[in-house]
């Protein structure tokens, strides 16, 4: 009997990790795709239920109205389908998608997944941390770096406000906040929603990173309970497994907040420091090439509303 329960278990193990759909499985309903959206959409297979990553020592457990796409399908999505350079796509393990959404739909957004392995970060500064004061002092350092972006031939960035201010759920040990964007020195420029979530373990962090728009705030902030629950760290790696001698991390949760903002956002609008911005007029297609055009970008990366074959 022992025996059976076992193979059930490890059959159920083995298809909830087998759940690899193809996008016509995925978006069944849907018969909207066109022709240039069909090629990219079949380069990925639409992953839900336990996602193992040995590497971070921990499990996605990804429900049904969310889907997960592997650091290969991640890359096509980012730079097939959306876009951005193919440094955009390096180190991640993957992204995640509410699953109303296929990634080449004009309103879709995602989060990348990554993990730092850093060590323990301390939580013992998230409750005595003044945030308003925090916030000041990222838009100062921001503010001070322009000067050197700009002469680079980057955008500089300007950090409006906090569009969502830093939390930290205590019971999953996750922190989350959002930050309200601006690249260039156009005041009317499209404002860009950077939301993070942090969600701690024993050796390390897992970082989501959204890349949407600032319209889409309400809709993101609606599933954050769900992102946060995603994580579960292996045997003895929870947050909750800590002993004296593990590493910790060389930062607390306002350092990890101020460099996530500074040093972070630096290095990844870097990378979007030239667009491609297509019109058509007259039945042609003109291409325009923009130094800095960020304003088209959405969380970090740039978003088409086309993708592009």
């Amino acid at each position: 009997m022992k025996r059976y329960f076992a193979a059930a278990i490890l059959f159920t193990l083995f298809t909830a990790q087998a759940g690899a759909r193809p996008y016509q499985d995925m978006f069944a309903n849907r018969t909207d795709f066109t022709d240039a959206e069909k090629p990219l959409l079949e380069k990925l297979d639409f992953q839900q239920g336990v996602i193992k990553l040995p590497e971070a020592k921990a499990t996605l457990n990804v429900p049904a109205d969310f889907y997960y796409l592997s650091p290969a399908d991640a890359k096509t999505v980012l730079v097939d389908i959306w876009g951005n350079p193919p440094a955009a796509a390096e180190g991640t393990m993957g992204m995640i998608f509410p699953a109303k959404y296929a990634p080449t739909d004009p309103g879709s957004w995602g989060s990348i997944v990554e993990y730092s392995g850093d060590g323990y970060v301390s939580d013992g500064d998230a409750a005595t941390t003044n945030y308003d004061e925090l916030l000041q002092s990222i838009k100062d350092s921001i503010s001070e770096k322009n000067p050197e972006r700009e002469k680079q031939g980057f955008p500089k960035i300007t950090l409006v406000g906090w569009a969502s201010a830093p939390r930290y759920d205590k019971p999953t040990h996750a922190m989350h906040w959002a930050r309200d964007l601006v690249f260039g020195n156009d005041t009317q420029a499209e404002h860009t929603l950077n939301y993070s979530v942090r969600v701690f373990g024993r050796g390390g962090v897992f970082e989501f990173d959204f890349v949407a728009g600032l319209g889409q705030l309400r809709e993101i902030e609606e599933v954050i309970p769900t992102v946060t629950t995603l994580v579960q760290f292996d045997k003895g790696m929870a947050y909750g497994d800590y002993v004296d001698g593990d590493k910790i991390a060389a930062y607390g949760m306002a350092g990890m907040i101020a460099a996530g903002a500074g040093a972070k956002i630096a290095a990844k609008a870097g990378l979007l420091a030239l667009a491609l911005v297509f019109f058509k007029k007259a039945g042609i297609l003109v291409v325009v090439v923009l130094g800095g055009a960020l304003r088209f970008a959405k969380g970090l990366f740039k978003r088409n509303k086309t993708p592009t074959a």
